[in-house]
């Protein structure tokens, strides 16, 4: 069952799309009370506890409900698995961050609509501030357009 953290909603604001395994769960939930805090709605498909879960089953529950209105924020140990389950989605353009750096790279150059964070790899500070930068930054377009419309099969 999906749990909604509501928030008002900006114009520029977007709906958020977070799961996680049991290994992202305390990350996820200091995001979903970060986000408690700002001007974005907030859907919370699990899990909802720590006890050992499976990293695809959130991955494809977040998956599904990504669209033009909502990107998604996916949680796990080391970020791979989610990333690799949600890059099997069509139209899904997941990307492992670790840094704000990146974070911005991937909307800049590949128009991500998935962040994966890996929450034994990164703090809690460096987290928010990635997912800050990722929803704040636009896709260039431009030569990495041409890019983009190569990677479906």
């Amino acid at each position: 069952m999906e749990k909604f953290h509501s928030c008002p909603m900006s114009n520029h604001a977007q709906t958020i799309v977070i799961g996680s395994d049991h290994a992202g769960f305390e990350l996820k939930t200091k995001i979903i009370d970060w986000f408690s805090e700002t001007n974005y709605e907030v859907i919370d498909v699990g899990t909802y506890h720590e006890e050992s879960t499976d990293y695809p089953d959130f991955s494809h529950r977040v998956s599904g409900l990504v669209d033009q209105d909502r990107v998604g924020i996916l949680v796990c140990g080391s970020g791979n698995g989610v990333a690799i389950t949600a890059n099997k989605w069509n139209n899904i353009r997941a990307a492992l961050c670790w840094n704000s750096d990146v974070a911005s790279l991937s909307r800049k150059h590949n128009d991500a609509n998935v962040l994966c964070l890996p929450a034994r790899f990164m703090s809690t500070v460096e987290a928010i501030k990635s997912i800050k930068i990722f929803l704040e930054t636009d896709f260039e377009g431009g030569r990495h357009s041409n890019r983009i419309k190569k990677i479906p099969l």
